[in-house]
Parts: structure tokens; sequence; C-alpha cells
């Protein structure tokens, strides 16, 4: 007992490890996949939103001088996180990327999902593969509130996977080198790998990292991101007609309500992390 109070008052790093690696498991189907999901992506070239988006925030210009693909996602990240300061309150009056946008320059701050909204579209509108990413407690049907948290993730052909980009804390997660998912994140941290937090400044150190991976753990649940990952005006049915994918651990409840009042009832329902991250982009 003594040895963990004297790790937390000094060092965080030798506390929060094994808490993660004994805390929560869970664990996805990594054999079987479901052919007919298919997740759809705006045509940047002809793409009249995302090109406006591109030129009127000199988007490219941001990454001139960035050679690797995982160098501007960062820039693009960095630039998103200091749009506007967070607040879980305040939606824009229409969510859009070009509104929260406009409206942050009026002064306005909003939620994770905003960052999400605004990161991922920032992100097409340079070609990459982008989409927003909802998180979700294993407590996400009975809890009043704090039961989501809203990321993003892109398409990096350089490592040909999927890459978890968290805008409202300008954070990537890494393995050494190698960018990992949000599920990967999952696994890792209850593994009690070492992880290590990057932004375009380097690696975030400190309490801010400890700060970081005791928030995003318990968010790291249930994942649930859109067939359909353009401008929203039009849904993308897959089975069933659901619009979204929802991944849940293997022997977990399929979530119904979220936080009590909102039910859920445009998802299907996967434990396979071959349907949430198909091997292709």
């Amino acid at each position: 007992m003594m040895k963990v109070l004297w790790c937390l008052l000094i060092n965080l790093t030798c506390f929060i490890t094994p808490i993660f690696s004994q805390y929560n498991r869970v664990s996805f189907d990594t054999t079987g996949s479901n052919p007919d999901i298919v997740f759809a992506f705006p045509d940047t070239a002809d793409n009249v939103f995302l090109r406006t988006l591109r030129i009127d925030y000199k988007l490219e210009k941001l990454i001139e001088g960035h050679t690797l693909n995982i160098d501007k996602v960062m820039a693009v990240l960095d630039w998103t996180h200091k749009r506007w300061k967070h607040n879980g309150s305040n939606t824009p009056s229409k969510s859009d990327a070009l509104t929260i946008l406009k409206e942050a320059q009026k002064g306005k701050k909003f939620r994770c999902v905003e960052y999400s909204i605004v990161l991922s579209r920032a992100l097409q509108s340079l070609s990459y593969k982008a989409r927003v990413l909802s998180v979700k407690t294993q407590n996400v049907e009975t809890a009043k509130s704090d039961a989501g948290h809203v990321l993003s993730e892109v398409w990096l052909s350089d490592f040909n996977k999927w890459v978890m980009v968290d805008g409202q804390f300008n954070i990537m997660p890494f393995i050494g080198d190698i960018p990992l998912n949000a599920v990967e994140l999952r696994l890792a941290m209850q593994a009690g790998k070492e992880v290590t937090l990057r932004n375009i400044n380097g690696i975030v150190t400190g309490k801010k990292r400890e700060e970081y991976l005791s928030f995003i753990f318990e968010y790291l649940y249930y994942f649930d991101v859109p067939f359909d990952n353009g401008d929203g005006k039009r849904k993308y049915n897959v089975i069933d007609g659901k619009t979204s994918l929802f991944l849940v651990p293997i022997g977990a409840k399929h979530p119904t309500v979220f936080q009590r009042s909102y039910p859920i009832t445009n998802a299907m329902y996967s434990n396979s992390i071959l349907d949430f991250y198909p091997n292709k982009s």
C-alpha cells in the first residue's frame, strides 16, 4: 500500500499503468467481418463545401513544409485545437465546420463534438479519409451525464491504418513510433503497455499526459462511427436502414439509450474489429 501511495505522489506513471492493466478488461472479435459494411467519404475534388473550407482557412498553406502525412495531420490537429476554448455546454447554430468556425471567430466556445467535426472535415478537405468517432462509457445507459466523448480518426496510408486524433486535447496516441486508433489505445492501456501522446510540438509528458490517459480510458468502451462520413446531408444506409456502426466488446450489452434520455435507434451492433477497421481505407 505504501509503495502505491509513494508512486502516486512521486511518479504517476508507475501508478496509472498497473491500474489500467487490471481494470475493466474488454475484448473484440478479430477474425469475422461483415462484407456488407461500407463506409462512405466525400469526393474532395467535387465537394464545394470542403473546397470552401480549404480555401477560406488556407489549409493547404497550413501543411506546407511538412513532407510526412503524420506531420500534416498533426498540423491540422493543432490548428483545430486552437480555434476556440472548450465549453461542454455550448452548441453552434448549425453543426457544420464552416458555421462552427465562423461562430468561433466571434468568440463562441464549443464541445468535443465540434472539435471533431471541424478536424474531420478539415482533413477531408486535404484529401484524407477522416471520420467523427463517438466513444462511450460502459454505463452509457444509466449515467445522467458525461457518458460520451467525441474525437476523430484519419486513415494514414503510410501506416495502412486508422489513427486517432483528439481535437479537444490536441492529442495523437502512439506505441513507439506507431500511431494508434481508438480501440488499439484501449487495448494497449489495459495491457499495461507504455503509451506516448504526441502533437506537433512533440511528446506530451507529465501531468497533462496522465490526466488525459485517466480521462480517456473510461470512454474507450463503446465505439460508434457513421457509415456516411460526408456533410450529413444524405444518409448512407447499410443493413436494415442503420446509419452507424456501434462496436461492442464481446459479452457486453447492446446499449439502446444514451444517458437515460436519448434512444439509440440508428446503430448496427458488432463485436468485430474488422468491421470497424476494415483492411482497406
